[in-house]
């Protein structure tokens, strides 16, 4: 029987401030471990900007107001490694409009990292790419 995977809608947010990106530790696969964008799966019916203003506030507490799209990239992950092993995300660029963060949901931890320091960040996969695309660093 052969079964049909379709990618898996997903959004994630670039909160750029004083040369600082917010990150989280990600506590769930895809990517356990790694540091990531705050975002997360589209659920169905909602809208991306919607989807991603959900997803800040679940990771790390902070309202925010959506931008403008920063880039649409896809993440295919080896198999076996998630639910949905093809992921085609929507980053934002957000600017925070209150809260402090503090790690939530599927979030081990959220911290400012310096832009310079991102290099040397165990970042999920293809973040470091993504970055470089959308310029911010």
């Amino acid at each position: 029987m052969i079964c049909a995977r379709h990618p898996v809608p997903a959004v994630a947010a670039v909160i750029v401030e004083r040369g600082r990106i917010l990150l989280i530790r990600r506590g769930s696969h895809p990517a356990l471990g790694t540091w990531a964008l705050p975002g997360g799966k589209v659920e169905f019916g909602e809208t991306l900007v919607d989807a991603v203003r959900r997803e800040v506030r679940e990771e790390t507490g902070l309202e925010i107001e959506v931008e403008r799209v920063a880039g649409v990239f896809d993440l295919i992950l080896p198999a076996g490694e998630s639910a949905g092993d093809h992921f085609v995300i929507v980053d934002y660029y957000v600017r925070r409009t209150a809260g402090e963060p503090s790690p939530g949901d599927d979030a081990d931890e959220c911290r400012w990292v310096p832009v310079e320091e991102l290099d040397g960040c165990n970042l999920a996969p293809g973040l470091h790419e993504r970055l470089h695309e959308m310029g911010v660093y």
